[in-house]
Parts: structure tokens; sequence; C-alpha cells
């Protein structure tokens, strides 16, 4: 079984360091997105770097990765008694993993917020979307992506209290909501600071 699980979070790192937009961006762009905007390597930045057919495109292949890891993982381990489909659970978490940290592309990636909810979604589809849910009420309010990001986020832990949830899970989860938190440190100080720049609403 051990060898599974390390297979799982092989294959789920790997296909986590397939960045969107850093894939999407060279692909067809030409373009490195790290080098605009905020530096960031994801649908955000994608947005008012390269577009929004650029940053849909992103979001089709971040959201596709994560869901396609827990597929991968949950087939190779398959249900394990006392523990639920922890291989599935390994697989996702190592794609998030691989999209903030891709070893494709130095080690520079996003910060995993649609591949962490695709992974989510995927398990627990009700508190993934009772927290989407949540994300776009905040988005809608303030337009900070950021700040609805973090919100939804965090909210999680506590819809999925009130879910039958494998602690496993609960527990990364968890870290997952951590890792989320850690990479949104310099918009944390900047919505702090209001300087936190607003996404529009208007097409280009």
């Amino acid at each position: 079984m051990f060898g599974k699980i390390v297979l799982c979070v092989v294959a789920g790192y790997l296909l986590g360091s397939l960045n969107g937009s850093l894939v999407i961006g060279k692909l067809f762009y030409k373009k490195d997105v790290r080098m605009y905007g905020s530096g960031n390597a994801g649908a955000t930045n994608t947005l008012r770097s390269l577009g929004p057919k650029a940053a849909a495109a992103v979001t089709v292949v971040d959201l596709l990765k994560g869901i396609l890891a827990c597929l991968i993982g949950q087939l190779i381990s398959g249900y394990v008694e006392n523990a639920g489909y922890v291989g599935m659970y390994a697989a996702g978490f190592a794609a998030v993993l691989g999209h903030n940290w891709p070893i494709f592309f130095g080690f520079k990636g996003g910060k995993g917020v649609l591949t962490t909810f695709a992974v989510i979604l995927y398990i627990t589809p009700l508190p993934a979307l009772i927290c989407l849910g949540i994300f776009i009420i905040v988005v809608a309010v303030t337009r900070y992506v950021s700040l609805g990001s973090l919100i939804a986020s965090v909210c999680w832990p506590v819809v999925s209290l009130f879910f039958n949830i494998p602690t496993v899970l609960r527990v990364l989860g968890i870290l997952m909501v951590l890792l989320i938190v850690a990479r949104h440190k310099d918009n944390i100080v900047r919505l702090k600071n209001h300087t936190e720049k607003r996404i529009s609403f208007k097409g280009n």
C-alpha cells in the first residue's frame, strides 16, 4: 500500500506541475505571466496580463488537473478501510503542491486556489459548492478575488464539520487552506493597506 501511495503522490505532483497559466502563456502567447502584473502564475494575473480567453483556459486546465489527480489516486489505491480513499486524498494534495511549486517551471507557481477547489469539489462536492457560493458573494460585493479566495478557503473547515468526512481528508483540507493563506501573505498586506487591485467585471 505504501508503494501505491507514493505513486499517487508522484502522479499528483507531476500533474499539478502543469501550471495552466505558464503552459498556456508560453504555448499560445509566448509570455511568462510571472513577468507581468502581480507576478503570480494564476488565473487572476492571467486575466490581467493576457485577457479573458487565456484566463478561462487556465481555469479549465487548473481545475481539470486537480480532478484528474484525484481520479488517478482513486484508481491506484482504491478504498482503504478506516482511511477512505487515501490515495485520492494524497494525489489531490500533491497536485496542489505541484501547482504551487512546479518542477517544470523552476518551482515558482501559483497560489493553488483553483486546484485546491477542484480537489475539494471532487472529494466533497457539497461543501465545495457552498464555499464557491461564499467566494462568488465576496468577490461580487468587494471585487477582491484574493479576499474571496481567503474567506471561502477558511470557511471550508467550518462547513466540513456538518458533513461526514474522514479525518485524514479533514486534516489534508486544513493543510490546503493553510497553504492558500500562506501563499496570499502579500495580498493580505495589500488588503490591510487598501492597495490590493480590484477585479473589473467589464469586458476588454
